[in-house]
C-alpha cells in the first residue's frame, strides 16, 4: 500500500547547502550502499571503494575547517549525514563517525604546521583513520593504558598493544594515545602515526556478533618510532585530548543508533503494510500500531536529544553531560526499536531474509562502544551530583 510506504526522514536543516549535503548522502547510499549491504556484511567485507568515494565527495572532513580540506559544517548537520549513512549501512556510518574522531587530535589540538601538512589528506585525500585509546586491560579505565612512548632524540619509540581498533589493519593512521609519564591520567600523549610505519601491525580481525563488514582488531607496536613533530599537544596533555574527542565521538555514536533504529521502524512499517492475516493487514491491529508509535516516538527523541547537543557544541558551550544523554538514550532506544521490529516480522524477522536481524545485532555494539552505557551513566551522574568519594 504505497501510502503507509516509510517516508524519508524530513529534516530541519540550516542552510540550503545542508539540504542539497543530505540530498546528495540519499542519493550515494541508495546507489552505492545499501544495494550491497545485506551481502557484504554477511560476507564481512568492509567496502573501502565507498569510503574513496564519500572522500572524494567531501564527506569525511564535514566536521572540520575548509582551510584545511574539511566541509566546515556544524554538528547538527554532519550528525544528520551519519544518520543517513547509519541507515544505509551501519559499517559506512560507523566507520566515518570513527575517521572523525581519529582526525578530531589534530584538527583541534595540533600546531598550524601539522594541521596544514597533515590534515588535507586525512580529511579528503581518501586516507582512513583509527582511533586508538583501549587496551586489552584497559578499556573503561582508560587512563590506566600501558602503551609507552619513550623519548629518543627527536623521535618517540612506542610500544604497547591497543584493543578494539575500528579500522584495525586498515587504517592509513592512527591517533595513538601513550604513556610518556607517571601513572595517571597525566602521563599520557597524543601521537599521529602513519599506518604504514615500521612495527606497527594488527592482529586478525575479532569476530563479532554483527557489524561484521567493520574490521575491529588489536594493533600492536613493537617498537614504533614516530618524530616528535608528530607528537599532538604537549607532552601529558593526551588524556584531555582523548576525553574531549570522545565527547564529539559520543554524539556520532548516537546518531548512528537513530539511524539503524531509524532503518529498523522503516522495515518494520514497510511489512506491517505488506503483511495480511485474517483479512487484513497486520499494521490495522491496535496493538502492533501502539508498537510502531512506540518505535517512532522514541527515534524522535533521541533524535531531538543529540540535536540539542550538537547546537550547544555549534554554540561553542559546554555539552558533556548532553552528549552522555544522547550515547546513552540513542543506544538503548536502537536495542529497544530493533528489538521490537524482529517482533513485528514474527518468524521473518528471526531470519537473515529480512535486515530486521541484522540491525538488532548491531545496536547491541552501539551500548558497548566509545564508552558503555554504564560509562554514560556515571559521566551523567559526575554533572548532577559531582565526583564520587575516594
Amino acid at each position: 500500500m504505497p501510502d503507509r510506504a516509510p517516508q524519508p526522514v524530513d529534516r530541519q536543516l540550516p542552510t540550503d547547502e545542508a539540504r542539497d549535503l543530505i540530498s546528495l548522502v540519499r542519493d550515494i547510499a541508495q546507489r552505492e550502499i545499501v544495494p550491497s549491504a545485506a551481502e557484504e556484511e554477511d560476507a564481512g567485507r568492509f567496502p573501502r571503494e565507498v569510503f574513496t568515494l564519500l572522500s572524494e565527495s567531501g564527506l569525511l572532513g564535514l566536521p572540520y575547517d575548509a582551510e584545511f580540506g574539511g566541509g566546515e559544517q556544524p554538528y547538527e548537520v554532519y550528525l544528520q549525514v551519519l544518520e543517513e549513512l547509519a541507515a544505509a549501512r551501519l559499517t559506512v556510518g560507523l566507520g566515518v563517525s570513527v575517521h572523525s574522531l581519529a582526525s578530531y587530535a589534530l584538527a583541534a589540538y595540533g600546531t598550524k604546521e601539522q594541521q596544514a601538512e597533515y590534515l588535507p589528506a586525512m580529511l579528503g585525500g581518501g586516507l582512513l583513520g583509527a582511533y586508538c585509546l583501549s587496551e586489552p586491560a584497559s578499556g573503561s579505565d582508560a587512563a590506566s593504558l600501558r602503551t609507552k612512548a619513550v623519548r629518543d632524540g627527536d623521535d618517540w619509540v612506542i610500544t604497547g598493544t591497543k584493543a578494539w581498533i575500528t579500522h584495525g589493519g586498515i587504517a592509513d593512521f592512527c591517533t595513538v594515545m601513550a604513556r610518556t609519564g607517571p601513572e595517571g591520567p597525566r602521563g599520557i600523549t597524543a601521537f599521529l602515526v602513519p599506518g604504514d610505519a615500521e612495527g606497527l601491525s594488527a592482529a586478525v580481525p575479532e569476530k563479532k556478533m554483527g557489524l561484521k563488514g567493520s574490521p575491529t582488531a588489536q594493533v600492536h607496536l613493537d617498537g614504533v618510532r614516530v618524530p616528535d613533530a608528530r607528537r599532538i599537544g604537549d607532552e601529558g596533555q593526551g588524556f584531555a585530548i582523548a576525553l574531549s574527542a570522545l565527547d564529539s565521538g559520543r554524539l556520532g555514536i548516537a546518531a548512528c543508533a537513530i539511524g539503524v533504529a531509524q532503518a529498523a521502524l522503516d522495515e518494520a512499517v514497510s511489512y506491517a503494510a505488506e503483511r495480511r492475516q485474517f483479512g487484513k493487514p497486520i499494521a490495522d491491529f491496535q496493538g502492533l500500531r501502539f508498537m510502531l508509535a512506540d518505535m517512532a516516538t522514541q527515534i524522535e527523541a533521541g533524535r531531538a536529544l543529540y540535536l540539542a547537543a550538537a547546537r550547544l557544541r555549534d554554540a561553542g558551550l559546554p555539552f558533556a553531560k548532553q552528549a552522555a544523554m544522547a550515547k546513552l538514550h540513542c543506544t538503548d532506544t536502537a536495542m529497544r526499536v530493533t528489538t521490537d521490529a524482529v517482533q513485528v516480522l514474527g518468524g521473518y524477522g528471526y531470519t537473515a531474509d529480512f535486515p530486521a536481524e541484522r540491525y538488532m545485532r548491531e545496536a547491541k555494539v552501539l551500548q558497548i562502544v566509545e564508552g558503555t552505557n554504564q560509562i554514560q551513566r556515571m559521566v551523567i551522574a559526575r554533572h548532577l551530583a559531582g565526583p564520587e568519594e575516594r
